[in-house]
């Protein structure tokens, strides 16, 4: 589990928050549970490397709030819209039993054995992340699907996804597709026999050779009608 430190902050103005982002603190907020929300900051290079790690807002981390550790889920990130910096966090408590909304990344592994794969399938994604009801103690980092001996034609749906008690999808009443593993977009087209291949050449060479016969009849034709005017 990921640690991350803390400490309470008493800013009162839009002054005070941009004095803690100018020192390279990021403010955020901790709430849930029967305590009091607690206003925060952490650093922002801690932050960024743990975002650098991705899934970030599925994960629960600890968080040493002036130096007393407690389990929080981070739920929002603001972001500066021009330079794309992380400008605050929400924190939420992990209470014990109680269940709460998240949206869990998927993942897929064992590429190199799947029979599919090899011959030229296409692994099209249709769920990137699957939103879960789950108890906050019970959350999943990631669900790892296995494509080892998946071929084409093959599916994944939730109902092949094994989840924890008590840990459910949102979306319900319908087994929903997760990922399809799908045929080739471009097929080749296969080559011609040789005899065909070689009949269309030969075709093709009297095309071309019957062309300047008939420039000559032409050419003949219009000789005789010009030597016929000249006699009259």
């Amino acid at each position: 589990m990921n640690s991350l430190d803390a400490n309470t902050r008493d800013s009162k103005s839009k002054g005070d928050v941009r004095s803690l982002r100018l020192a390279g603190n990021i403010p955020g907020i901790v709430y849930g549970g029967p305590e009091q929300n607690q206003k925060i900051t952490v650093l922002k290079k801690t932050v960024k490397s743990l975002l650098d790690k991705g899934s970030f807002l599925s994960n629960i981390i600890t968080l040493n709030l002036d130096g007393k550790p407690q389990n929080v889920l981070p739920r929002e990130i603001s972001y500066n819209v021009l330079s794309d910096e992380p400008t605050h966090i929400d924190f939420l408590r992990i209470v014990p039993g109680v269940k709460i909304r998240i949206e869990v990344p998927v993942e897929f592994i064992n590429h190199e054995t799947s029979p599919g794969l090899k011959r030229g399938g296409v692994l099209n994604i249709v769920r990137r992340k699957i939103e879960l009801k789950c108890p906050s103690e019970k959350i999943p980092s990631v669900i790892t699907l296995d494509l080892e001996g998946v071929d084409i034609g093959e599916s994944f749906k939730i109902s092949a996804v094994k989840l924890e008690e008590g840990v459910t999808p949102t979306i319900t009443g319908r087994d929903f597709v997760i990922a399809t593993l799908a045929a080739p977009t471009v097929m080749k087209e296969p080559e011609k026999p040789a005899e065909e291949a070689a009949a269309e050449e030969g075709a093709a060479e009297e095309g071309k050779e019957a062309a300047p016969a008939a420039a000559d009849g032409d050419k003949k034709d219009g000789d005789d009608k010009k030597a016929s005017e000249e006699k009259k």
